[in-house]
């Protein structure tokens, strides 16, 4: 599935804002209890700036035909922030083209790695694409704690 990977437009901070809340509380489910996903992905969708947050960063988004299918983050060292996947549209390449174009601006950034902290649910799809797990860490998200992987991938 072809989609149109574009970069951040203030319009799409709502839609971004739900997607993030449906994939937490949809997919990480599986991997999470309910009262991390809950603390991960809380009731107001609004708990942070969305619009500031992606605008501070390379937001890439796959747009199908005004359908926001997924979102990832590239901050100027490389870091990838979030990285989040519409449930209708987990496993059909949309993510591996998210990441392609994150790669390729982090490339022309002349970033000598990236990095990330994934999730369980991320950590095979990164895996997948060439990153190498540095070490997993328990984060504290309002109240709960959440096992992670920090990960990275040389670009050298």
């Amino acid at each position: 599935m072809t989609m149109l990977i574009r970069l951040f437009q203030p319009q799409d901070a709502t839609p971004i804002a739900q997607l993030f809340h449906d994939t937490v509380r949809n997919v990480n489910i599986c991997d999470y209890s309910p009262s991390q996903v809950a603390a991960w992905a809380p009731e107001n969708i609004h708990f942070t700036d969305w619009a500031a947050r992606c605008q501070a960063c390379w937001t890439y988004v796959a747009d199908d035909q005004g359908t926001i299918a997924g979102f990832g983050q590239l901050e100027s060292t490389g870091h990838i922030d979030c990285f989040y996947i519409h449930t209708a549209y987990q496993r059909q390449g949309v993510g591996r083209q998210i990441y392609q174009a994150i790669e390729a601006q982090a490339r022309a950034l002349d970033c000598d790695r990236l990095f990330t902290e994934a999730s369980i649910t991320a950590k095979p799809f990164f895996q997948h694409l060439g990153f190498t797990v540095v070490r997993s860490q328990l984060v504290s998200c309002r109240g709960e704690q959440l096992t992670n992987y920090v990960m990275e991938k040389s670009l050298r």
